[in-house]
């Protein structure tokens, strides 16, 4: 039986998912439809604009992202600390960004006062608000939500635009979020969308390169705080240049018009002590090769008994390209 979305996000274990949507019957409901000729690209700029807009509202940030032509991928990091840190005027502000709130915080923004029967019942939408800012499933609900009124609208019908549920994957450890970022990142190559990182429209990678030539990170996507270290401050633990110049090289690989392979001797991998062969296979055939939480025989166990899994489907596959 499926388990509940809060039974398997455990924060204590993990604060970074990577999150997957597919559109119904996996029609090009999203880029260009080649049997019909029409054209839903501009459907990809809903996306990328809607994330951007509810990652400043939301305490989750964008580590990597990829529109593809008829699924989504997003590897997000869910900050609890940041939500628990906002003020109660804070939280409000925020919520009522996308959402219209109660009586009570209409009332409380307003500068209007409550009696105590108001005020108990505010300190609980509070306390429910600040913990929806940082879950991953409202997250996911807000955006795939307003791209399928959206979408349905401009087709002028009405039904499901979303297959089910999101599908979601924790990243328990720097080996599995730096495996799983690659593979969303190179997506579009993969997929014969793109030729290089840098032309990989509605993609995390675009982005980045594109600050990184004006020598920034992007606000929009969670910064590279380089190699994890003591008082390591928030960020993706990882040197951005490394980073590049292993997507830059693992793309090359997948490429059916090029030769490469990669140095066994890349800062990243050597020190996730992760070989090239399984890395290669990591970043191309990630939610193949995997069907729940990904990361190391220790993280896995410790999430596992965590969230109360007896199953560990994933536990052969871990020991094998985690080895």
């Amino acid at each position: 039986m499926t388990k509940a979305r809060e039974q398997q996000v455990s924060l204590q274990d993990t604060k970074y998912y990577h999150c997957i949507s597919r559109c119904v019957r996996r029609a090009y409901l999203c880029g260009e439809d080649a049997h019909t000729g029409k054209s839903y690209e501009h459907r990809r700029q809903w996306i990328e604009d809607k994330l951007q807009q509810i990652s400043k509202v939301f305490c989750i940030d964008v580590c990597a992202y990829a529109v593809m032509s008829n699924h989504t991928h997003f590897v997000l990091y869910a900050d609890d600390k940041k939500a628990n840190r906002l003020s109660d005027k804070a939280v409000l502000i925020r919520w009522h960004k996308l959402f219209k709130g109660t009586l009570h915080t209409q009332k409380f923004l307003a500068g209007e006062k409550l009696d105590k029967g108001q005020q108990f019942f505010l300190a609980k939408e509070i306390k429910e608000f600040r913990q929806r800012l940082s879950d991953i499933s409202w997250f996911m609900r807000v955006l795939n939500e307003h791209i399928a009124r959206k979408a349905n609208k401009e087709d002028s019908c009405t039904g499901r635009f979303w297959e089910g549920r999101f599908k979601s994957q924790a990243l328990l450890d720097e080996a599995a979020l730096a495996a799983c970022m690659a593979y969303v990142d190179l997506n579009p190559i993969r997929a014969k969308m793109a030729k290089t990182p840098e032309t990989s429209e509605h993609t995390s990678i675009k982005k980045r390169i594109e600050s990184a030539k004006e020598g920034k990170q992007p606000k929009s996507l969670l910064r590279f705080s380089g190699s994890p270290r003591k008082h390591m401050p928030k960020g993706l633990p990882f040197e951005f240049k490394n980073y590049l110049q292993l997507v830059e090289q693992t793309g090359q690989c997948i490429r059916v018009d090029k030769r490469g392979s990669i140095d066994s001797s890349q800062p990243i991998l050597a020190r996730l002590n992760i070989c090239p062969e399984n890395w290669l296979k990591l970043t191309t055939q990630f939610t193949k090769s995997f069907r729940g939480a990904v990361g190391r025989e220790q993280s896995l166990q410790s999430y596992c008994d965590h969230v109360q899994l007896q199953r560990r489907s994933n536990l052969t596959q871990c020991q094998r390209l985690f080895a």
